[in-house]
């Protein structure tokens, strides 16, 4: 059973739009708090009276109207106050709190015939405006409280109800202590709100940080996973999903040893956390859904991360825990950028080459030329020189080819389709390749195109079918048996007219047949690589396209398993040059 997906951190966009009021978070609990104590401290003075009057009946009753008005007063403003606190700046909007507990202070104060002291609660007001408030609203508040206090003793001491000089020293003692006790709380409560700020400030910089963070790994087109210890995937980007053969909405974390086809990458994980060292290797995993292995190259990288302590003690530092993250890459992207190297490599050497061979190939076909002229009256010779013209025209036009592929201009190299009798033109090539070395009788037509005709430059139709039968020839198992290398075409009704060269030689291995038509790539060390590529550029010019296969064909010993390479020809009139994959290459 999958596990949760775990919450997603908030977007760039939800971080910079959270409320500025989060840094006064414990401010607001405050000011609530506040409210309700008020409420608690209106129904206890209230409540107080009632147990003075079990004690002392015939109270005055002006004492029961302030309470009553005090409790009512804390009730209404508990109730409508709205959820955050006023303004810390001085003004009238402090008068329904502050001005209204020092005035019900004050009033019992004076009303009181007992021996009760309310001045204690005045530092109720002192310690709100303190920490709700600005500095200045805290020390007016003092001073507000301390002229009442100081008043009150003068009062009473004209009055003559209590000893001056004892009255003014404690009323003096008091006012110094409520203007500390305004100022350190102001403070305190200063520094917990600049705190505060940095935290909200550093908190929303994490959050932009790890956004961004995911931003790029989840459209970084190399996979990255991180796995625990216990090779669970805590994290994976969809480029590491997909290579896993997994859907990019999967649920995290999951366990490597879910799929016996990824063993290999954790036998890799499992080494880097052994040796305790990074490591990069190449290996091969099996994907879920697919049949065949997938090639990549493996990165590892260890870290650690701070992880909760399950002690109850919270100054306890935190546990470290030992994270490896796996880079992933497509081989076979890491090939198609050496390919691509390797086409930019085969642009620059063709364009140096060029003017190293056209020039000793238009010396030689001016010599020919006027030693032509000069054995005009030689039948021989003028058959000789017309070869060596014809043969000097074909290499000129092979250059000519291998500088169109590699040039980045497409309006060079313009093909010249024509109507070519494909049963024709196949058997008169074939004709030609014998009789140059090959055994009597060594290859089978099986021409049946019924006299159909493709859209095709017979030169470039010529060298197509050359190369595929010298590879034919090269891997046959008896060149003295005509039926090991056969050469076939079709035209089935309503369908495309094809070519196929059939030979009986060993299967190719998977890894040779992926890379089969791509420049530069062969199984012998003395061939160049061209010869399949070239005949594919050909094909694409003229809208036809080759293949490979695998395939069973009868011969006097039975059906044979061979290898075929098979061209599907277009039908229609010719059409003006696709560009090859080499246009794309700046020479």
């Amino acid at each position: 059973m999958q596990d949760a997906a775990p919450p997603q951190p908030p977007t760039i966009d939800e971080a910079a739009a959270q409320s500025p009021h989060d840094a006064n978070a414990p401010f607001v609990r405050l000011w609530q708090g506040f409210l309700t104590g008020r409420v608690l401290i209106a129904t206890a003075l209230l409540l107080l009276q009632l147990a003075l009057l079990s004690v002392q009946p015939g109270g005055n009753s002006l004492v029961w109207l302030v309470c009553l008005g005090y409790l009512g007063l804390t009730l209404l403003l508990r109730l409508t106050a709205r959820a955050q606190p006023p303004s810390p700046r001085a003004g009238v909007h402090w008068l329904p709190v502050i001005g209204v507990d020092i005035a019900v202070i004050c009033l019992l104060q004076m009303l009181q015939t007992g021996p009760l002291n309310y001045s204690a609660l005045l530092a109720i007001p002192i310690l709100i405006s303190a920490v709700l408030g600005n500095l200045t609203l805290a020390l007016a508040t003092t001073a507000s409280v301390t002229l009442l206090t100081l008043g009150w003793v003068a009062w009473q001491d004209v009055a003559g109800r209590i000893e001056s000089t004892q009255a003014y020293y404690q009323a003096s003692f008091a006012c110094a202590g409520y203007f500390a006790v305004a100022y350190l709380t102001h403070e305190l409560a200063r520094r917990v709100r600049r705190e505060r700020h940095l935290a909200q400030h550093s908190s929303r910089k994490a959050q932009t940080q790890e956004q961004v963070n995911a931003l790029v790994i989840r459209h970084l087109g190399e996979g990255v996973l991180v796995v625990d210890p216990q090779f669970r995937v805590q994290q994976a980007n969809p480029a590491a999903l997909h290579l896993l053969g997994l859907a990019d909405a999967h649920a995290l974390p999951f366990a490597l040893k879910e799929h016996s086809g990824w063993q290999r990458l954790q036998d890799a994980v499992a080494q880097s956390f052994a040796q305790n060292l990074p490591i990069s290797a190449a290996i091969h995993l099996q994907s879920i859904g697919q049949e065949g292995m997938t090639g990549l190259h493996l990165r590892t990288w260890l870290t650690e991360v701070a992880t909760p302590s399950d002690a109850a003690d919270a100054t306890e530092p935190a546990l470290l825990q030992q994270l490896c993250v796996v880079f992933l890459h497509d081989l076979r992207e890491m090939e198609a950028r050496l390919r691509t190297e390797k086409l930019a490599s085969m642009g620059r050497m063709s364009a140096a080459v060029a003017h190293e061979i056209r020039n000793p190939l238009a010396a030689i076909t001016q010599a020919n030329a006027l030693l032509a002229e000069d054995l005009a009256q030689d039948p021989a010779q003028q058959q000789l020189c017309r070869i060596v013209g014809q043969n000097a025209e074909r290499l000129a036009r092979i250059v000519e080819d291998v500088l169109n592929i590699a040039r980045a201009q497409q309006h060079i190299g313009e093909a010249h389709a024509g109507l070519l009798a494909l049963d024709q033109h196949v058997a008169q090539v074939c004709q030609e390749w014998q009789a140059q070395g090959q055994p009597a009788h060594s290859i089978q037509l099986l021409l049946d195109a019924r006299d159909k005709t493709v859209v095709f430059d017979g030169e470039h139709l010529r060298r197509i079918l050359v190369n595929l039968l010298d590879n034919a020839r090269r891997y046959r198992s008896n060149a003295h048996e005509p039926h090991t290398l056969q050469v076939l075409t079709g035209a089935p009704a309503g369908g495309q007219i094809w070519l196929q060269v059939w030979s009986d030689g060993a299967a190719l291995e998977p890894t040779v047949q992926r890379h089969l038509f791509e420049p530069f790539f062969s199984s012998e060390s003395r061939s160049s690589g061209l010869g399949l590529y070239i005949c594919r550029e050909l094909c694409q010019r003229y809208d036809a396209s080759i293949s490979y296969q695998r395939l069973s064909r009868p011969t006097p010993h039975g059906p044979v398993e061979g290898n075929a390479f098979s061209i599907v020809f277009r039908a229609g009139p010719a059409s003006a040059l696709p560009a090859s994959l080499f246009d794309q290459i700046v020479v």
